[in-house]
């Protein structure tokens, strides 16, 4: 199976996919299409970048185009669930996209936006609804969305949607669905609650995983580089003098920090942005178009936008602050590297961050070679055990970073990545 032809979709939907310059379906999606075709319930395991979204969204609208109906006010005929706003949005821009020859009708609806617009789409009547877990529950309690006439439930990056605690408004969802209808779970790793989760919402599913959970997308070159921590900003803007970094993502732990950050290269005369949650969504959804259309170079977030957020051609993700969680490092460095093209990720690291260092590389079960030839490297942090160790979360990796033995590993890493044929 080496071409969506041999899928047997429908003729106005493989238009579609041309259209977009889709010619050969990634693991997630050859893997999943035929099982959804056929109506099975499915269960998949996969990281971002990926291709998830469309594994479930092409069969999806080959199943209500081949018995297309019209739609009715307030009862869509298929839900997809998702965690965050921005996921929502790029969800719902791939089924426009791929719909765009049928008489489908979709929707987004999420919160921090104006209710109203959503309810006067919803009354007129959608096929498809996109829509994360909190706004959902406010239209159905306001009896502007039933859910009763779903066929087709998908719900998207299940072990994010626990992470932010919205188990409650899942399940209360799930509830308002017929029992007979067709389910797809997604989940970039497996932990118990999700596979508790899947056991209450799937019937005797096809399992599908492609990547091993907690493992960093393949084709990301990483390295780490370490810094004193008031000197970071400065390494930032020596590194980014470098033009092959073309469209890159940097991630800051804290919503003040990527302000911090993107008004310093502001000043620096580099275009960029940030995008966290204290910004409002129209603000949000300017920086993501802006950074999508090469209108800035450089957007600054915080993890908020570790998943969810889909841009073709991210050169570099480079980790300013090193995370608390080293799953989050799998899924920030995740952002590059998608559709089967290269990229680069580049972490700082300072004195601080030693044990986040030790539990990503634990995490991954790989080193994370090491870059010396740059002005602000530090010898004291790179043979430095980090801060003493307390008890709790986030110190649990044993043993020092160790310098890879790869003498390629000792250059500056922020070439231009080589595109996939």
């Amino acid at each position: 199976m080496t071409n969506f032809a041999s899928l047997e979709l429908a003729q106005s939907i493989l238009r579609a996919i041309t259209d977009e310059g889709y010619t050969t379906p990634t693991p997630i999606q050859r893997d999943s299409i035929p099982t959804l075709l056929t109506g099975q319930d499915l269960l998949g395991v996969a990281q971002t970048g990926t291709g998830k979204t469309a594994a479930f969204s092409l069969p999806l609208l080959h199943r209500l185009a081949h018995d297309i109906t019209k739609a009715m006010p307030r009862q869509p005929q298929a839900l997809i669930l998702a965690p965050t706003r921005e996921l929502a949005g790029q969800i719902g821009d791939s089924i426009h996209g791929y719909a765009k020859h049928l008489g489908i009708r979709s929707t987004v609806v999420f919160g921090g936006a104006s209710i109203r617009p959503q309810i006067q789409t919803m009354n007129r009547g959608v096929h498809v609804l996109v829509a994360t877990p909190g706004r959902l529950i406010d239209l159905m309690n306001q009896g502007h969305v039933r859910l009763d006439k779903v066929e087709i439930f998908v719900l998207d990056e299940a072990d994010r949607m626990l992470d932010m605690g919205f188990i409650r408004d899942v399940k209360k969802i799930a509830a308002a669905l017929p029992r007979k209808r067709q389910t797809a779970l997604f989940s970039a790793t497996m932990p118990g609650s999700v596979q508790g989760l899947a056991d209450g919402l799937l019937n005797n599913p096809t399992r599908v995983e492609v990547a091993p959970a907690a493992t960093t997308a393949e084709k990301v070159e990483q390295s780490v580089l370490f810094v004193p921590k008031d000197q970071k900003r400065a390494l930032l803007g020596k590194l980014l003098n470098d033009r092959d970094i073309e469209k890159v993502l940097i991630f800051t732990r804290t919503k003040h920090g990527a302000n911090r950050v993107a008004r310093h290269l502001v000043q620096l005369n580099i275009n960029s942005d940030a995008i966290h949650g204290n910004k409002s969504q129209n603000a949000r959804q300017k920086a993501l178009k802006d950074f999508k259309s090469g209108r800035i170079r450089a957007l600054v977030a915080t993890d908020i936008a570790a998943r969810g957020i889909d841009v073709d051609g991210v050169t570099h993700v480079i980790n300013f602050d090193l995370p608390n969680e080293p799953e989050s490092y799998v899924h920030r460095i995740g952002r590059t590297a998608r559709a089967g093209a290269t990229g680069i990720a580049i972490s700082f690291c300072d004195h601080e961050e030693r044990n986040y260092l030790r539990d990503i590389e634990k995490t991954i079960r790989q080193s994370v070679p090491v870059i010396t030839e740059h002005p602000y490297h530090s010898a004291d942090i790179a043979n430095s055990n980090g801060p003493t160790k307390k008890k709790g979360r986030g110190n649990s990796g044993n043993g020092q970073a160790r310098r890879g033995n790869n003498s390629n590993q000792n250059r500056q890493n922020t070439r231009r990545p080589r595109r996939a044929a």
